[in-house]
């Protein structure tokens, strides 16, 4: 009798649900097991082996492709091949990381004796803790999740999804712990907008002199309007006599005065900026600007130097379009 067909809506809200589920079950177990993994990570002076099949091998690629990333040197190697003469890549001062999800992959498990022979620990990421592999394994990191499939029992997800994440999770906590800075990051990434934003500092982008739009706090709003206009920066600076900034004025003030105010034309530039704007120093790098920028909810930050001086604006667009430039 032929399975009655389900509602593809209904379908991706269930996998959605039962990864979310699955991941937020996995992050509430972390434990010392993952701080040893850290250490054991931390303590590697050769490479990190990642190695599985199937569907956690796909994850294995993905994870040594994070480590190597974040400056961790990292290989995947496949465990099937391994056992046929590809374990010449595994050597001593290497760390391994070893994912099934059942923890009984026949390849797998006939791996850890080897790599425990040439001194080589190994990190086990696996959902069952009773398993094979989890008992040969130095630590283990749970990823057991309350649904393996969906539909059918068929296709890991949830799993597959927190195999990944324990992953991700794993590169980054050992980024921070080596104290990899943006700049190193940048030096792993030379292509692409990634690298260019990272390795550009604001005074790179940033807009001065006659393209900086400045205003004083007793300017009138028509005259701030004007300013914004030829500027084309949709933002204004407001300065004091000595050029220290005290104030911002955006679209969306200029918006909102005219919403409110009766006649906005007899106001001025003290009166609607905002009184305490976003600013950045301009050897900061182009990456801290955006992230900043992000977080507020802003498009535009003003740079000031050493002595808190206006000297410059950096937008949004300009780091964006860093790409479209190269």
């Amino acid at each position: 009798m032929p399975q009655p067909k389900l509602d593809p809506l209904l379908v991706a809200s269930r996998v959605f649900q039962l990864e979310q589920e699955g991941l937020a079950q996995v992050a509430s177990r972390l434990n010392g097991d993952f701080s040893k993994a850290i250490e054991l990570l931390d303590n590697c002076r050769g490479k990190i082996i990642v190695t599985g099949l199937g569907k956690s091998g796909i994850a294995g690629r993905k994870i040594a492709a994070t480590f190597a990333s974040t400056g961790a040197p990292a290989l995947f190697m496949h465990s099937a091949e391994a056992i046929h003469g590809d374990m010449g890549v595994a050597s001593l001062g290497d760390v391994a990381i070893a994912l099934s999800y059942s923890g009984e992959t026949a390849e797998v498990n006939a791996l850890i004796p080897r790599l425990k022979l040439i001194g080589i620990p190994v990190i086990a990421i696996t959902g069952h803790l009773e398993s094979t592999m989890a008992k040969h394994s130095d630590c283990v990191l749970n990823v057991a999740v309350p649904s393996y499939t969906f539909p059918y029992g068929l296709i890991p997800t949830a799993s597959f999804a927190a195999t990944v994440a324990i992953g991700d999770s794993l590169a980054l906590a050992l980024m921070v712990r080596r104290g990899v800075s943006e700049n190193d990051f940048a030096l792993l990434h030379p292509g692409g907008l990634l690298g260019r934003k990272l390795l550009v500092k604001v005074r790179d982008l940033m807009h001065s002199g006659e393209n900086l739009p400045v205003v004083n706090p007793d300017t009138t709003m028509r005259a701030v309007l004007v300013e914004m206009t030829r500027k084309r920066l949709g933002t204004a600076c407001v300065v004091d006599g000595s050029n220290k900034l005290i104030g911002i004025i955006t679209d969306g003030d200029l918006r909102r005065v005219l919403e409110r105010a009766d006649d906005p034309f007899i106001l001025t530039a003290v009166d609607v900026m905002s009184k305490s704007p976003g600013w950045i120093l301009p050897d900061s790098l182009a990456a801290t600007a955006l992230h900043q920028m992000e977080r507020r909810r802003i498009t535009a930050l003003a740079v000031l130097d050493a002595s808190r001086s206006l000297v410059g604006i950096i937008h949004m667009h300009d780091i964006l379009t860093l790409e479209t430039n190269r």
